[in-house]
C-alpha cells in the first residue's frame, strides 16, 4: 500500500466497513471478514484526485462522461474545472455529478455561459456576472469548490486582465481558491501573478506555449515568485498543454506541481488518456512514484479542501489498484518528444466508498472531436472489441438446467 498521506509505503491489509476504512496492518484476521481480494503483487493506493477535468457531458464542447473512465483508471475524486458557469452550474450536479457513481465536485466559470463552446466565453463581460455567481454558488452548498478562469488571448479577446480581476473578486466573495488557465499570452504569467493569492491554482503549468514560464532553460522570476508565494501548480496535462522539457526544469527547481489531467473529450483519446497515464509521465520526467501518487491524491485534495486523498481509519473506502511494472515504457507529450518511463501503471479494479465501479462502455466521440487516422483506428477497434465480448453459448452444457425437461410444468 502506497498512501502518501500518512507516510505508508509497506504491504499490509485494509478492512472496509460501511463505506469507510475500518482498519490497517499486516496480517488483518480475513475470519472475519465478509468478503476477502487478493491483491497480493498489485500496488493499493487512495482513489486518485483528478481536480482539472470537463464533466459537462451533452451540453458543452468539452464534456465527457466520467462513468466509462473511473472504473478503469482509479480516479473516485473528480473535479469539473469550469465547464458550467452561473447559468448552467445546476445541470451540471443535477445531471452529472448526483447520478455518478463517483465524487463530483466543481469550480464554477466566472463566465454565466461555461464551457458551451472551444473558447470565447470572456469575450462578452456581461456573462461575467460576479454577483449572480457568488448568488448561485450559495444555493449549491459544498457542490462548488472554487472558480475557474481561462486566460488567455484566445478566450479573454479585447477585454485582456478584466475577466481576470472578476474571477478573482467572485473567488475572495467566495473565500475559495481560484483555478487560471494559462496558454497563449497576452496576458502573461508575470501580468497575471498580481491577481493570485496563496492557496490559488495556476494549472497548465508545464505547457509549452506560455512565454514566460521559462527563461533561458529555467523557471522565470515570475514563476518562481508565485511558488514562494505559496501558489498551486497544476500539471493539467489535457490534449496541448504539456512539455517535458519544462516540466523538467520546474522539478529541478525544486516545484513540484499537483498532477491532473485535464481530461476531456478530445484529451480522452491521447495524448493524455487519464490520470494514470499522466502520473506515469511524471515519473518520466524525474518525479518518484510516491511524490506522483501524493501529487494526484493528498495534495490536491487539500488544495479543495476535499474529503479524499487517504486511506485513514474513518475515511472513506475510495482505493485504486494497480498492477505494477517496471522497466522502461516511452511515453510523449504534446509536442511529439519521447521520455521512457521507468514504471507503468495498470488500473484493476477502482472502489469508491467501498463499492466495486463496474465496467462501463464509453460512447463514441461527437462528432466535433478532431480523430487522427490513428486514433480513429483504434476507436473502432475498440468498438469491434466490445462487440465481439459479447459471447452467444450454445451448448446445453453451458448452461444450469435452464430447459424445461418433458412433462414439466413452466
Amino acid at each position: 500500500m502506497l498512501d502518501p498521506a500518512n507516510g505508508r509505503d509497506e504491504v499490509c491489509d485494509v478492512a472496509v466497513w460501511g463505506g469507510s476504512v475500518a482498519q490497517i496492518g499486516p496480517d488483518l484476521p480475513a475470519t472475519s471478514a465478509a468478503r476477502v481480494e487478493d491483491l497480493t503483487g498489485h500496488l493499493l493506493t487512495p482513489g486518485l484526485v483528478d481536480i482539472h477535468t470537463h464533466l459537462w457531458h451533452g451540453a458543452s464542447y468539452w464534456g465527457l462522461d466520467p462513468e466509462p473512465v473511473a472504473w478503469r483508471s482509479g480516479v473516485t475524486t473528480w473535479v469539473d474545472a469550469g465547464s458550467a458557469g452561473a447559468f448552467t452550474i445546476d445541470g451540471l450536479r443535477r445531471h452529472v455529478a448526483d447520478p455518478s457513481s463517483a465524487r463530483i465536485h466543481a469550480l464554477i466559470n466566472v463566465s454565466g455561459v461555461g464551457l458551451t463552446g472551444e473558447t470565447g466565453e470572456h469575450q462578452r463581460l456581461d456573462n461575467l456576472d460576479v454577483d449572480l455567481a457568488a448568488t448561485v454558488v450559495a444555493e449549491q452548498g459544498d457542490f462548488v469548490r472554487g472558480v475557474k478562469a481561462r486566460i488567455d488571448r484566445n478566450t479573454v479577446g479585447q477585454h485582456g486582465l478584466e475577466p481576470l480581476r472578476r474571477a478573482a473578486e467572485l473567488a475572495r466573495c467566495l473565500e475559495r481558491p481560484m483555478m487560471v488557465h494559462i496558454g497563449y499570452g497576452p496576458p502573461t504569467v508575470a501580468e497575471i501573478l498580481p491577481y493570485l493569492q496563496a492557496g490559488d491554482i495556476l494549472t497548465h503549468c508545464a505547457t509549452g506555449v506560455a512565454t514566460d514560464l521559462l527563461t533561458h532553460g529555467r523557471p522565470s522570476d515570475a514563476v518562481l515568485r508565485a511558488w514562494d508565494a505559496g501558489i498551486h501548480f497544476d500539471l493539467g496535462h489535457g490534449s496541448g498543454a504539456f512539455d517535458f522539457d519544462v516540466l523538467e526544469a520546474e522539478l529541478a527547481a525544486g516545484i513540484v506541481p499537483l498532477i491532473s489531467s485535464d481530461l476531456h473529450i478530445r484529451s480522452l483519446y491521447g495524448p493524455a488518456f487519464d490520470l494514470p497515464t499522466v502520473l506515469v509521465k511524471a515519473t518520466a520526467a524525474g518525479m518518484s512514484l510516491a511524490d506522483a501518487v501524493g501529487a494526484a491524491t493528498v495534495r490536491p485534495a487539500r488544495a479543495l479542501g476535499l474529503d479524499a486523498g487517504t486511506l485513514t481509519v474513518g475515511a472513506p473506502a475510495d482505493i485504486a489498484v494497480f498492477r505494477l511494472g517496471h522497466g522502461s515504457f516511452p511515453v510523449v507529450d504534446v509536442h511529439g518528444s519521447v521520455r521512457g518511463a521507468p514504471l507503468r501503471l495498470e488500473n484493476t479494479a477502482t472502489y469508491c466508498g467501498g463499492r466495486l465501479l463496474p465496467p462501463m462502455v464509453a460512447t463514441p466521440p461527437p462528432s466535433w472531436v478532431p480523430l487522427s487516422p490513428a486514433q480513429r483506428a483504434a476507436e473502432t477497434d475498440r468498438q469491434q472489441r466490445v462487440r465481439a465480448a459479447v459471447r452467444y453459448l450454445s451448448s446445453p452444457d453451458d448452461f444450469d438446467e435452464p430447459f424445461p425437461r418433458p412433462g414439466a410444468h413452466t
